[in-house]
This record gives C-alpha cells, sequence and structure tokens, in this order.
C-alpha cells in the first residue's frame, strides 16, 4: 500500500514511518520544511513533500494515489493548525482511503467517557495557559476530531493515553470509552501507539471507531485479561 504519513518528522511520526517501511508499504512523507533534516535516516526509502500539513497544496499532493493516510494532529499555535490539517486530508483523501488520525484521551466522540480530576485539570489549566502562550490550541484539536466524526470517509481516530519512551511491548489494547477498567493504566509506548496506527490501515472493524488505547503489558490491561 502506499502510505502518507503526515507530520513525519516528529517521534510519532517517525515511528510511524520505520512501521511502516518494515510492512512493505511505500511511504511519502509530510513534514514542515525546517524539519526535513529529521529524516534523513529515510534518504532514498521514503518521498518527502516538505510544508505545512494544513496546506491544502501540500496535502493534496502528498496524498494523491495513497490508500492509508496516518495523521499526527498536532494541536500547534493558534490558528486552526489542527483542524486545518484534518480538513485538508478529509478534502483531498482519495475514494476509499483508509484515514488513521492520532489525538490524546481528552478527545470524545459520544461524550460517555469518564475522565480523572487529574486529566480535566490539565486539559483545562494547561490547555488555557497553552493558549495564552499561543503555543497550542486543544480546542481545536478537538474541532479537528468533530469533523472527522462527521466525515463519511473510512477514518479511525486513535486516542492515546500518556506515553513513554522504551521497547515494544506488542499491539496496544483499547476500549471505546475512557474510563473502562482495561485503561486505568493510562501508559502506553510511543513505538506501540506507532504501532496501532499502522496496524489500522488494513483493520476494517476499526473503520468509523475512537479506540482509546493502553499498552498491552500495563497492570489494567493484563488485570482485564486475567479476568
Amino acid at each position: 500500500m502506499k502510505v502518507c504519513v503526515v507530520g513525519a518528522s516528529g517521534k510519532l511520526g517517525k515511528y510511524m514511518v520505520r512501521q511502516a517501511l518494515d510492512r512493505g508499504h511505500e511511504v511519502v512523507a509530510v513534514c514542515r520544511e525546517q524539519s526535513v533534516g529529521k529524516l534523513a535516516e529515510f534518504e532514498g526509502r521514503i518521498d518527502i513533500v516538505p510544508g505545512a500539513t494544513d496546506d491544502d497544496d501540500v496535502i493534496q499532493r502528498a496524498v494523491a494515489g495513497c490508500g492509508g493516510v496516518l495523521v499526527v494532529l498536532v494541536p500547534r499555535g493558534v490558528h486552526g493548525y489542527s483542524s486545518g490539517t484534518a480538513q485538508a486530508v478529509l478534502d483531498h483523501g482519495e475514494p476509499g482511503a483508509r484515514l488513521v488520525f492520532s489525538c490524546g484521551w481528552h478527545i470524545t466522540r459520544d461524550g460517555e467517557d469518564v475522565y480523572s480530576w487529574r486529566l480535566k485539570t490539565l486539559v483545562k489549566v494547561g490547555g488555557r495557559l497553552a493558549r495564552l502562550a499561543r503555543f497550542a490550541d486543544l480546542d481545536d484539536q478537538v474541532e479537528a476530531c468533530r469533523r472527522v466524526f462527521a466525515s463519511d470517509t473510512r477514518w479511525t481516530v486513535v486516542r492515546g493515553s500518556d506515553l513513554e519512551e522504551d521497547e515494544t511491548q506488542g499491539l496496544p489494547v483499547w476500549s471505546r470509552h475512557v474510563g473502562d477498567p482495561i485503561l486505568e493504566s493510562n501508559i502506553t509506548r510511543r513505538v506501540d501507539f506507532a504501532l496501532f496506527m499502522v496496524e489500522a490501515l488494513e483493520n476494517d472493524d476499526l473503520i468509523h471507531e475512537a479506540p482509546a488505547i493502553v499498552s498491552r503489558e500495563s497492570p489494567s490491561a493484563l488485570a482485564h485479561a486475567a479476568a
């Protein structure tokens, strides 16, 4: 499959590029021009389309002919970066392409998620400070996902827990709602977040789902498996 990775130069993006290549996919990577050097390890193995991920022309060129698009929804700045990125992918993705978006647990599809006081405080206070500093806009990531949920494309929105760096523990487990006991540990390895995203390209059971994920080796996942 020809796969476009939107936001390829960050930690999650590079893991997705690597894993897509390992699975034999042809990879097109999109990242800002100043970040192209971060993809040097893949030189000769991928095509790079430099530019802002919310740029219509950039995305249209990058996703042409791609059967799958992996999108890191980064809430950068306060000018609609996430929603612009999502909209460009929705507008220009090939008909029938699998579109897989990443975000955090704070995104809810149906309002049935149950959040801890810690997460609610982090989103409320941290999100407000980030916006005041003009660094990030979590509300725009919410708007981006609202647009995805409303579309008739073959989308999946993968909602990540807290992340850590370490060796892979395998494909994470998931549930439809934050607050479900299996997710209580709230930890996933970033390499495995990427693995879930890449695997979702060929898992039609995840179409029109917003799985909240957690490490399969986390205490809560192990307890659920043993029950």
